[in-house]
């Protein structure tokens, strides 16, 4: 009787300790860290006002002339993957948004976010650009390309702002680069995406 309580005794101690071994999470080294995975989910244009422009030569109805365009509001929401067995911390990232190959915004996001152990979570990031601050872009660094194409820039303007909330123009995001850290580990991962 004895002999079987020992044993019974004994296995209840060796079952728990498996269980609370099994609970550790590992500790992060960098040879254990694995590169979290970023993907786009879902772009949409949160809302839309039209396309307009006006120069500072047109007296508005309300307010003071000046150069002004319609603003085109750009929302994204990413997948992030952490495969590690812990979280890790999402410190910030960058990106930079063209469309049809014209960069126009580089959107810094300085948020950090704990992604838990083996699940994915998402992180949604907001930017805005306007047809005045595009129109600068394009007369200092796309003159030329857009000549090579065969447009001008007001006709991609139009073509982009209309075309844009509808998913009919590609927007795509580069020099992606997002900062993870956990126990002392930080690794920095690049990223792209396309959408639609």
């Amino acid at each position: 009787m004895r002999k079987n309580l020992a044993v019974l005794v004994i296995a209840i101690i060796g079952v728990a300790m498996l269980f609370s071994c099994a609970g550790m999470t590992a500790k992060p080294t960098a040879s254990n860290f694995k590169t979290p995975v970023i993907t786009l989910e879902s772009f949409m244009v949160p809302q839309y006002d039209g396309f307009w422009y006006y120069s500072k030569k047109v007296k508005p109805t309300k307010g003071r002339p000046g150069d002004r365009g319609a603003p085109l509001p750009m929302t994204f929401l990413f997948n992030i993957e952490n495969p590690n067995p812990y979280p890790v911390l999402l410190e910030g990232f960058r990106f930079t948004v063209a469309i049809e190959g014209f960069d126009l915004v580089t959107v810094n996001n300085d948020d950090a976010y704990w992604i838990p152990a083996g699940k994915t979570d998402q992180v949604r990031a907001t930017t805005m650009i306007t047809a005045r601050s595009a129109l600068l872009s394009l007369l200092v660094t796309g003159g030329f390309k857009l000549k090579a194409m065969g447009m001008n820039p007001w006709q991609a303007l139009e073509k982009w702002w209309t075309g844009v909330p509808e998913l009919k123009v590609p927007v795509t995001l580069h020099e992606g680069a997002a900062t993870f850290s956990a126990g002392g580990v930080t690794k920095v991962v690049s990223f792209q995406a396309k959408f639609p």
